[in-house]
């Protein structure tokens, strides 16, 4: 079944929020933000830009009527910055103007007068001087200090990974406008319709009730608007609750990139042990993780480094430490993969590091401890349904491994100035929240007297395709046209209580719900069946392609016909179901439980190109082998397969953060901060569906695949360090992303490699 949004979205028909008609009297909002990241606030004057022309109202933190907090896990991050600034870019106030235009130039006529405080960027600076978000964490297994006694080799080093930009193609935005009886209703681009109206109805005073929050689709999130679209969307209601104006408040693309919070950037020490059979003995990580001001999802998100710290490896003695350090960046926040590729990396770059000082390859070592079935990880869960292997030997034999690693040694010997690197990259994601009780969905399903259905969930269309699966959902288990059922938006009056799209959770939860939903519905006409035909107990009943099904045969009683005749004899045509992810439970105070419905495996081979004269690159080919489960949509999954490869490329390669000492962000545009294009995608992506049975804990087997391609790009890293090495054996570069082509330039020839070192660990910090 194909997407059912690519008809509108190729004809340029597809509503997003920037495209909703504007309503009489819409005032347009412009933020003003610190020029300063760090400072106690001595004055604020909005005077002069209250004169301006077409000016309505200024906000600050005095208009506010509830509590000027918005902090989700800790509240610890005002709406509007009072006493002090913690970022540079920190909402101050909000002018509302007739004009977008005006709003924007008014703003420049705002005068904040900070009194200056020392700025920290560098978590390990933060962490030194007990700047933290919250109290470290240990995941522990077995014994490390017995583990790392009897090991025959042991090494230690260091790891560095930077941010990345979120680059939705639609910036944050939210349009409110009141209703009767003090409500509001808001339109918002957000991947957590709730944590919306929850904080809007906390910053106004009043019931969640009287927030009606809708969301028809986003133009990507990634995570960026699982948490950081509730401050501009209560910034909205804000000015409609006290205007009693609609109110439309769009960022432009720079304001965006300055504003808001990225993938959480990392600098890590690990020490790794082996016996003489390459078997990882004992694992220590040390995780500085890099907040910003506020703690928005840092804490959970640390905890998902926690979780996936050793990747697709048993090791059975893991101490892993993190700490979340404050800085004065803005809040860093969900990304895809919330925390878990920066684990991954650090394992990753480990590995590389022992199998280098050993003079073996690293996929020596990498496949010598992949994942078996029972398995214990870190937090106490086991392995079940473990395709690590089963993945890996698929990609090496599918895929003719030592042809591939022949191959690149050949054209290595018969090249100078072109070398080839090739990399393994396995890994295995976990698919839950991890906390608990965030597993939870419903769904409302109404059957219309024609026969047509209309569909509710929580889950929120943001480019995954999530509405084509929750219609192919409905469409099975009541056996009808996919063309007679509606998805409907999202929206918080119809499905309450919602968990954000996000987790690569959205899928099962909101399926398995409307599933349940459509399950009851289906049971209820199937008894109305049986009384209208006088059909016996034992008969079985079915509704299949739109037609009653009686002991197999087909009985005059069409979808219409049935439909019709249950509203006239008084049965319910809708329902609504809820659904909670079974067994799974964590213990935070011992760090051990059950926290993921199930696991997803893959494993990817990279080859890459370098040009060691200008230090350019180009990726050959990844070759995939990926645990689907049964896939419900191969097209679907193929694509999310595809874009999370890219985007994780883009991580390791090209997307470098730059902020300079004062906390200022530098690479603030598109001219400044550079994402993978055309020319910069792998030449071949190749993806092999593993026939693997999937899990009952997947909307009818088929296994989440939002986030677990994105650690693919990993490998990216890897193999651009290994053409390095082929071109210079001597090299060391530093275990630091993204590899950028300067980077690789630099680490080519031994008169600029100690530039390259310093420089790498420099701009990750910053």
């Amino acid at each position: 079944m194909r997407n059912i949004d690519a008809f509108n979205h190729v004809r340029g028909e597809s509503v997003y929020l920037d495209d909703i008609a504007e309503r009489q009297g819409t005032l347009h909002a412009w933020v003003f933000g610190s020029q300063v990241a760090h400072g106690k606030i001595l004055s604020l004057d909005t005077s002069a830009a209250e004169n301006m022309p077409g000016v309505y109202r200024i906000l600050t933190a005095a208009d506010i009527p509830g509590e000027n907090q918005i902090g989700g896990i800790i509240a610890d991050e005002p709406l509007l910055a009072e006493g002090e600034v913690h970022f540079w870019g920190q909402p101050v106030a909000i002018v509302l103007a007739e004009t977008e235009a005006q709003a924007q130039e008014a703003a420049h006529k705002i005068v904040l007068e900070v009194e200056k405080l020392p700025v920290i960027i560098d978590p390990r600076e933060a962490q030194k001087v007990g700047s933290l978000i919250m109290q470290p964490r240990t995941f522990h297994l077995g014994d490390p200090e017995t583990g790392f006694a009897e090991c025959e080799y042991i090494f230690e080093g260091v790891a560095e990974n930077g941010g990345q930009e979120h680059l939705y193609i639609e910036t944050q935005g939210a349009y409110a406008w009141p209703k009767e009886t003090g409500s509001i209703y808001v339109a918002s681009s957000t991947q957590g319709p709730t944590a919306v109206q929850r904080h809007t109805a906390h910053v106004l005073g009043i019931g969640m009730s009287r927030i009606e929050v809708d969301v028809t689709r986003l133009g990507g999130g990634f995570g960026g608007k699982e948490d950081q679209a509730t401050p501009w969307a209560v910034m909205a209601c804000l000015g409609a609750f006290l205007t009693k104006r609609p109110v439309k408040l769009v960022l432009h693309r720079m304001e965006d990139m300055r504003m808001t919070g990225k993938r959480h950037p990392y600098s890590s020490d690990f020490k790794i042990g082996l016996d003489k059979d390459f078997k990882i003995k004992a694992y220590e990580v040390t995780f500085y993780q890099n907040a910003g001001a506020a703690a928005d999802l840092s804490p959970a998100v640390m905890e998902r480094t926690l979780f996936h710290a050793t990747n697709s490896y048993f090791i059975p003695n893991v101490r892993a430490t993190a700490y979340s350090c404050k800085t004065n960046l803005p809040p860093n926040t969900a990304f895809r993969g919330f925390g878990g590729p920066q684990g991954m990396f650090v394992i990753e770059s480990a590995i590389a590091f022992a199998a280098e000082k050993l003079g073996v390859a690293a996929s020596v070592i990498q496949k010598a401890n992949l994942l078996k079935e029972g398995d214990e990880f870190p937090y106490g869960q086991h392995t079940e349904g473990c395709e690590a292997e089963n993945c890996w030997q698929t990609a090496e034999s599918r895929y003719n491994l030592e042809q591939l690693r022949e191959e690149v040694n050949a054209f290595n010997r018969e090249n100078t100035l072109l070398k080839k690197g090739m990399a393994l990259m396995p890994i295995c994601f976990g698919i839950s929240f991890t906390k608990t009780a965030m597993n939870q969905a419903r769904a409302l399903v109404h059957i219309y007297t024609d026969g047509s259905v209309g569909v509710s969930t929580g889950a929120v269309e943001m480019g995954q395709a999530v509405n084509t699966k929750m219609l192919q959902v409905a469409a099975q288990v009541l056996g009808i046209n996919p063309n007679r059922i509606r998805i409907e938006t999202t929206n918080t009056t119809r499905v309450a209580n919602t968990s954000p799209s996000a987790a690569s959770a959205t899928a099962d939860l909101n399926g398995k719900a409307v599933q349940m939903a459509c399950e009851n519905l289906l049971e209820r006409l199937k008894a109305h069946i049986a009384i209208q035909l006088n059909l016996e107990g034992n008969a079985a009943i079915e509704i299949q392609e739109e037609q009653v099904l009686v002991n197999g045969k087909t009985v005059d009683l069409p979808w219409e016909k049935l439909v019709f005749s249950a509203y006239w004899s008084r049965l319910s045509l809708s329902e609504n179901a809820h659904y909670a992810t079974p067994d799974i439970h964590f213990n935070p105070e011992k760090e051990k439980g059950y926290p993921f419905a199930y696991h997803v495996y893959g494993t990817a081979i990279f080859t890459v190109t370098v040009d060691c004269l200008r230090g350019t690159y180009d990726f050959d080919s990844v070759k995939i082998a990926h645990d689907f489960g049964s896939s419900m949509n191969t097209n679907v999954d193929l694509g999310q397969i595809e874009g999370g490869l890219v985007q994780g490329i883009g991580w390791m390669t090209l997307e470098e953060l730059i902020f300079n000492q004062e906390g200022r962000l530098l690479s603030n545009a598109l001219s400044t901060y550079k994402v993978p294009d055309i020319y910069s995608v792998p030449k071949e992506v190749e993806v092999h569906f593993m026939d693997t049975p999937g899990s009952p804990r997947a909307i009818f087997g088929s296994k989440a695949v939002g986030e677990p391609p994105l650690m693919y790009g990993i490998g990216a890293f890897f193999a651009l360090r290994n053409a390095i090495k082929a071109f210079r054996p001597e090299a060391e570069p530093a275990f630091v992303a993204p590899m950028t082509p300067e980077k690789v330039l630099l680490n080519l020839y031994p008169e600029f490699e100690a530039a390259a070192q310093t420089a790498s660990v420099k701009e990750n910090a910053l």
